[in-house]
Parts: structure tokens; C-alpha cells; sequence
């Protein structure tokens, strides 16, 4: 399922603002990549682009290209719909639907896309989604209960399985620890690196021991000053990004001098 993504030239506009300037990468499939960087660089602006969320802000755009197995997701005629559905995202803070259980909480995102499903194919999507979250053997015997009843770490957990049930070949974690306790973080890293047999996976982070743990390549942002652009300022494999990276504001950042 998992698919390759190739970024090219991308700046990102809110009105006149440039948020984030001439960014180039090559985001491999079946494997975790990290975006790290200080506050206000651009990385979950840069992260919103990759599945079109970003235009959902009234005067946000975005020039350049993102392809998805070279497919452009900006091209003419693209539905933004559909490219959501194959490119999932997950959020800083557990947002589960408040008043639905927590098996409609997973089927959310199959019945918003209109598809009709028996019965017994929703109980199997539910259980395969649950158990790929990590969290069949929690709530198999409560599905009927409210999502909004399980602890912040399970409410994570039951995104990230609404989020694959549509069988997406991409999935975008927004800072999903950031609100989690360290066992529930823990849960979550270890869910990832499970995941990335069958999925692309992009994570912001700004936990640097995080980004380290999980991740197969790192891209660190930067940005000049407030009002200035945030730029990518390197991409490598995760072990030469935190050992020696080729740039000093990546060392001096991920050694803890500045962010």
C-alpha cells in the first residue's frame, strides 16, 4: 500500500505571506521520516501540504509540485477528497467524535466516503483497524461506549486506527505524542514502527529522542527570523542527521544549542 512521495520547488503562501520556501524531497514508502525544527518553521505548514489541508485556510496556496508515485495531488482536476482518503492524518491533540462509540468512531471516515459496508465487513474492518492500532485488546469488549471515555494515549490510538481504516498509502502524524504521557508516548512510537511495514509514515516532532528512536530519515527546518520563510535545511538518513550532519545549524539544533 505504502507510496512514494516527491516534493518539488514547494512555497507556501498564507495571502501574500511565504511561509515556507523552495523545499525539494524525496519521502520514501515503508518507511518513517521525520520533520524536526524550531517553533514556527514551517514543518506542520509543510506537513499540511502533503495532503492538501493546508488550502482549507481561506487565502492559503502552495506553488510548486507534490507528487504521490508521480501523480501530481496539486494537478488540474484532482479532487482534494480523494487525495485526503489516500493520505491520512493524524493530530497534535486526540480528536475521537465525542458522541459516537468507539466503533463508529472507526467506521467515521469509511461512511463519510459514502462506502456501503455489511455488517459483518464493518465488524472485520473494525477489528483489523483496532488491532493495527494497538488497541483491539483495550476496547474489544466496549465498543458500544463513547470514544471520548478512553484515556488520551487509547483516544491517539483510536485515530490513528479511524485513520487507517479507509486503507490509505500515506500517514501524517502532526505531533502525535506532544499531549501524551511517556507510556502512552511509548505506545505510540512502538505502533509506528509497526506501521511502517504497510504504510508511508511522515511525523513532526519536536522531541528530538523521538525523531532519533523512530524515524528512518530526518529533515530539519530552519527559519531566519519572524517574518522570514521556514526552509528545509537538510535531509538525511536519521543516524547521519544526529551524528554529523552537513550543515552547523543542524548540529548546533540538534545538539541542543538553539530551539
Amino acid at each position: 500500500m505504502a507510496q512514494r512521495i516527491d516534493v518539488k520547488d514547494v512555497n507556501i503562501y498564507y495571502g501574500d505571506f511565504l511561509a515556507v520556501e523552495g523545499v525539494s524531497m524525496t519521502i520514501e514508502p515503508r518507511s518513517v521520516t521525520a520533520f524536526i525544527g524550531p517553533s514556527g518553521c514551517g514543518k506542520s505548514t509543510f506537513i499540511r501540504t502533503l495532503n492538501r489541508m493546508h488550502e482549507v485556510i481561506p487565502g492559503a496556496y502552495v506553488d510548486g509540485s507534490v507528487e504521490l508515485e508521480g501523480v501530481d495531488l496539486y494537478g488540474p482536476g484532482v479532487d482534494p477528497v480523494a487525495v485526503r482518503r489516500n493520505i491520512g492524518m493524524v493530530f497534535q491533540r486526540p480528536n475521537p467524535f465525542p458522541t459516537m462509540s468507539i466503533r463508529d468512531n472507526v467506521l467515521a471516515g469509511v461512511k463519510l466516503n459514502n462506502r456501503r459496508i455489511s455488517k459483518s465487513d464493518a465488524d472485520d474492518l473494525v477489528e483489523s483497524s483496532l488491532r493495527g492500532a494497538n488497541l483491539w485488546n483495550e476496547v474489544k469488549d466496549r465498543l458500544e461506549k463513547p470514544g471520548s471515555g478512553l484515556s488520551g494515549g487509547q483516544q491517539q490510538r483510536l485515530c490513528i486506527a479511524r485513520t487507517i481504516a479507509v486503507k490509505p498509502q500515506v500517514v501524517l502524524m502532526d505531533e502525535p505524542c506532544s499531549a501524551l504521557d511517556p507510556i502512552s508516548t511509548l505506545a505510540i512510537e512502538d505502533l509506528i514502527q509497526e506501521m511502517k511495514k504497510d504504510y508511508t509514515i511522515v511525523i513532526v516532532t519536536h522531541n528530538m529522542q523521538q525523531a532519533a528512536r523512530v524515524s528512518d530519515r530526518t529533515a530539519f527546518f530552519n527559519i531566519a527570523g519572524t517574518g522570514k520563510p521556514g526552509k528545509l535545511i537538510e535531509m538525511d538518513d536519521t543516524a547521519t542527521i544526529f551524528s554529523s550532519p552537513s550543515e552547523q545549524a543542524t548540529e548546533d539544533y540538534v545538539s541542543g544549542r538553539f530551539g
